[in-house]
């Protein structure tokens, strides 16, 4: 089956430009420069399925003309991936039959009912609430005659969510990616993974050491997002080997689904 994935953010969780610096990257003229909150949204046989909810995610639908959802998949709840959840609400009340499903871990989505209890607690009555049902994560999401299965990644020392479905794999906010992981992603197309800097950070890859990950995995493509504003584009891209690109905010890529 053939899909289309579109990268909504590529962007770190401050975004690029990031408040209140002047630096090059964030001063750039370069549209691909400019990035949002990572996120990503996949396309197939009419269905349309988003991976996470960043604060722009408002911007993110209205530049890519979402006008539907069929699913929401979490890979964790750090602010920069959740807290577009509001914006959620005119796509579901379009959606039928039923409430948006929202997929997440059991340890997200217990964060998500806290976090948003305006959204979740039968006691709130607050008008125009998104129309939205928790799911949880246990082993592959089974959705509209496709899977997209969970692959355990670490951040800083927490386990979190990437995933794969069909020859593609979206891995973001990874500092390290268990053994057990490396055979669930095997024969990729289309691959995604965190490269924030080339100054190690604690919770993040880096590019060098996601370079390392494509050549032990060897995807046909690969793609480096949640981009800080230390990486300029043009200037990153030209140091990249052939098969192995920054993402960028827009980006469409079509793939085996």
């Amino acid at each position: 089956m053939k899909a289309v994935l579109t990268v909504l953010g590529s962007g770190t969780s401050m975004g690029v430009p990031t408040i209140g610096c002047g630096c090059a990257v964030c001063r750039s003229s370069d549209p691909k420069d400019r990035r949002t909150r990572p996120s990503v949204l996949i396309e197939y046989g009419g269905r349309v399925v988003l991976i996470d909810t960043t604060p722009d995610f408002r911007e993110q639908a209205i530049r890519e003309n979402i006008t539907n959802l069929d699913a929401v998949l979490y890979t964790h709840s750090h602010a920069d991936h959740i807290l577009g959840i509001d914006d959620l609400r005119p796509l579901s009340f379009r959606h039928r039959p039923g409430k948006l499903p929202l997929y997440a871990s059991a340890e997200v989505a217990e964060f998500l009912r806290n976090m948003f209890r305006y959204i979740f607690d039968a006691d709130y009555k607050f008008g125009g609430l998104p129309q939205v049902e928790l799911r949880t994560i246990n082993g592959a999401v089974a959705l509209f005659e496709a899977e997209f299965v969970p692959v355990r990644v670490i951040h800083g020392e927490t386990v979190i969510y990437g995933f794969r479905f069909g020859s593609a794999a979206y891995l973001t906010d990874h500092s390290e990616i268990p053994e057990e992981s490396f055979e669930q992603l095997q024969g990729l197309d289309i691959l995604f993974l965190d490269a924030l800097r080339y100054k190690p950070h604690p919770t993040h890859s880096t590019v060098e050491n996601s370079l390392k990950i494509v050549e032990r995995l060897r995807p046909k493509r690969a793609f480096f997002t949640h981009i800080c504003h230390d990486l300029p584009h043009e200037e990153t891209n030209a140091l990249l080997p052939e098969n192995v690109r920054l993402a960028y905010d827009g980006l469409k890529l079509e793939f085996e689904l």
